[in-house]
């Protein structure tokens, strides 16, 4: 009998039918990973696998079996003992998973003592010894520690330890690692394939991550549209996919092997970047680039694929994107087609007036006394006009910090910030989280219009007039000004953060993080329209990013942050091919590969390494 068995499922909501038909099986010790956009269906499946939708209003159908249960037909005791007991799951975003006022140690003891008749104590002494056994050093002394006081990459591998409490059977794993770093992401993806060879249970991994999939199952099926598209063994599926789906989703996504091609009208010469001093006169060695594809060509929920060339790409035929095989849009899914390269232009040297920004010795410290924490330390770089200045690390390494010095969120602690030419420019940050950065009570168009009543704008209607504009220019309608922002999807709500930031006409972007979050196609329209603006405004954008392979897609220069300073930097494919700091490497080694055989390979280095 198999762990799972899932024959013609059918999830609807209201009018929307969710998953289709979906059909698998998943057997014990085995890892199955369903992979797709985000609205494709995985989430719904996996929540449908224990029985989350009972008593939501949701129309399930079809037969599901898990561990020997009739989830439709089980009765809530049953579904009680079935959640946590045989089967787990592990959400994408531990922090909210979590309760915040209750220790580690506490929440883990609580759901054991649910599943197994045992006291208090040997439920807490429980808990201690599966946060050991996830990799939480200290752990009788971490159990005691609240979600807070944990790092991202912790909270996560609490949530494992919280579901293997009670040695479940199967393992369900609903985004795992979007929001981590590489390093901490690798180190969850080498913790689940551990546990699963030593216990033995079963593994349903959700993700939208190409590379994530590679590392981790034996099987891959592809959702679109709540349909299976694809289904088979990993290396098959993604080696030699036979769906023009499967194969557009692999182009999307970004390879960190892939060097980079001109970007029309834009020099490929970065910011000068240094650890303790800059060079505001010098000039970037020359190198080439990749060109982004443009947002126009880059179709969306909200704008469908054009037949036509957009101004300045390449018409006609099919070319390599450094994203993978290009196919000609006529005969790939719309949905996924990706542009042409746009046509090289005379590129000019860029000159000292060029320089937007110069940062000297910025240094900021959170705290006093012997409690002060330096989170950048002694960084110095200089920003051209129309260039993009990546900066990468782990979590903690300073990335964020410092880009709210630039934009002037926060003031440094030593260190100044000069303006090119002696002219302030005008800076202007896209955040992380689109849905907490917007104001849930305001409407879209009113967010967008707070910088220009900031600077003085009293017409309203010019003010909406200009709005309507912006939302247009990123690929919205004018009409969606009255919407809120829970109306919108992530990509839309991310477009919506850079129609803000361009309000204020800024010279300078810093984007924090602005593609994590999203998958790799969405990831794709967010990254061509902040290229296509770039180009068409002249904007430099500073990209802080932890996903090295989108910050080599965009980045005309790169620097690798660690504890708060800069350890390595230059042009972004020499630091990409031959990186000289052990660190740099160690980054670049973490990324997923996916090829299931370089993924097997790096994770038997990465134990051998750990051993030692």
């Amino acid at each position: 009998m198999s762990l799972v068995d899932v024959r013609d499922l059918k999830v609807e909501f209201g009018e929307l039918r969710a998953v289709d038909g979906l059909s698998f099986r998943l057997e014990k010790g085995a890892a199955l990973a369903l992979v797709g956009e985000s609205g494709s269906g995985k989430s719904t499946v996996a929540s449908a696998l224990l029985g989350l939708h009972r008593g939501t209003g949701a129309k399930v159908g079809g037969a599901i079996e898990v561990a020997g249960i009739d989830v439709p037909a089980a009765s809530d005791e049953a579904l009680r003992r079935l959640r946590g007991g045989k089967a787990a799951m592990v959400f994408q975003d531990p922090l909210s998973s979590l309760d915040p006022y209750y220790a580690i140690g506490d929440q883990i003891a609580e759901v054991y003592r649910v599943h197994a008749r045992v006291s208090r104590r040997a439920a807490r002494a429980r808990g201690v010894e599966v946060l050991d056994r996830v990799g939480i050093a200290d752990s009788p002394r971490r159990s005691r520690s609240r979600p807070h006081e944990f790092s991202g990459g912790m909270r996560q591998r609490a949530l494992i330890a919280m579901a293997l409490a009670c040695e479940p059977d199967l393992l369900i794993a609903d985004e795992p690692t979007t929001a981590l770093d590489v390093t901490v992401q690798a180190q969850i993806l080498d913790l689940l394939h551990t546990l699963r060879e030593e216990t033995g249970m079963g593994l349903l991994l959700v993700t939208h991550d190409v590379g994530v999939a590679a590392e981790s199952v034996d099987e891959v099926l592809v959702m679109r549209h709540g349909r299976v598209v694809e289904h088979g063994a990993v290396g098959d599926v993604l080696g030699e996919p036979s769906q023009a789906y499967t194969r557009e989703l692999l182009g999307a996504v970004p390879r960190v092997d892939v060097r980079r091609r001109a970007v029309a009208g834009v020099r490929a010469a970065g910011a000068d970047v240094a650890p303790g001093a800059s060079d505001a006169g010098s000039q970037a060695p020359e190198g080439t680039s990749r060109a982004v594809p443009t947002a126009a060509a880059v179709p969306s929920p909200d704008r469908p694929a054009k037949s036509s060339s957009a101004p300045g790409t390449a018409s006609g035929g099919s070319s390599p994107t450094a994203a993978g095989p290009h196919s000609d849009a006529d005969r790939e899914p719309p949905e996924l087609s990706s542009a042409a390269p746009p046509k090289a232009a005379a590129e000019t040297p860029a000159q000292p007036t060029d320089v937007v920004l110069e940062a000297h010795g910025l240094r900021r410290e959170f705290g006093r006394g012997k409690r002060a924490f330096v989170a950048v330390d002694d960084v110095s770089l200089t920003i051209r006009r129309g260039e993009t200045l990546g900066i990468v690390g782990e979590s903690g390494s300073g990335k964020t910090t410092l880009g709210r010095m630039l934009v002037g969120l926060l003031e440094p602690t030593a260190g100044e910030i000069k303006p090119g030419g002696g002219v302030r420019p005008d800076v202007q940050m896209v955040f992380q989280d689109p849905v907490s950065s917007l104001n849930p009570r305001r409407s879209v168009g009113e967010s967008i219009a707070d910088p220009l009543r900031a600077r003085g704008e009293k017409d309203e209607m010019r003010i909406k007039g200009r709005v309507r504009e912006l939302l247009e220019r990123v690929g919205l309608e004018g009409a969606h000004y009255d919407r809120y922002p829970h109306e919108f999807s992530g990509g839309q709500r991310q477009r919506v953060g850079i129609a803000r930031a361009l309000a204020a006409d800024p010279r300078i972007i810093v984007c924090d993080e602005p593609v994590s979050a999203l998958d790799v196609t969405t990831q794709a329209q967010v990254v061509a329209l902040l290229g296509e603006l770039q180009r068409e405004l002249g904007l430099a954008l500073v990209f802080v990013a932890h996903d090295l392979a989108v910050v080599r897609q965009v980045s005309d220069r790169v620097a690798v942050m660690r504890r708060g300073r800069i350890v390595e930097s230059g042009p972004a494919d020499e630091v990409y091919d031959n990186p000289r700091d052990p660190y740099t490497k160690q980054l670049l080694a973490a990324v997923p590969a996916l090829d299931p055989e370089v993924a097997a390979r790096r994770r038997a280095a990465r134990r051998e390494l750990a051993v030692a």
